[in-house]
């Protein structure tokens, strides 16, 4: 395992989804706009939180965008702007380590260069 280059690092953005249909929609506009190389969906995600002085509970699809932390501030904006949540989960975490190949994969998908 390669310990991640920090000149263009890649980060995974989580979102939670109130169903696997919007972050399909949402994930495969990311990936057609190279902001994303690759958008992981998992559905049955039980999400218990608190809103607006409640606790409350959802079943939620969980969305792992794969994409390069020197376009974040074009990712987030799209992804903000379509989720249909008030203050929808985007967060942003370091991918420190991984496969070189992948990582590689990761930054020449989110390029901008088209095949």
């Amino acid at each position: 395992m390669k310990k991640e280059e920090p000149s263009d690092p890649v980060v995974v953005v989580f979102s939670t989804f109130p169903d696997s249909v919007i972050a399909r929609q949402i994930g495969t506009d990311l990936v057609k706009s190279q902001l994303a190389a690759c958008v992981n969906i998992t559905r049955g995600v039980e999400s218990i939180y608190r809103w607006k002085g409640k606790v409350e509970t959802a079943e939620e699809a969980l969305a792992i965008f794969k994409t390069r932390e020197s376009i974040l501030d074009l990712l987030v904006p799209r992804l903000r702007e379509a989720h249909p949540y008030d203050e929808p989960e985007i967060i942003a975490l370091p991918v420190v380590a991984g496969s070189s190949g992948y990582l590689n994969w990761v930054r020449e998908s989110t390029s901008g260069k088209r095949w």
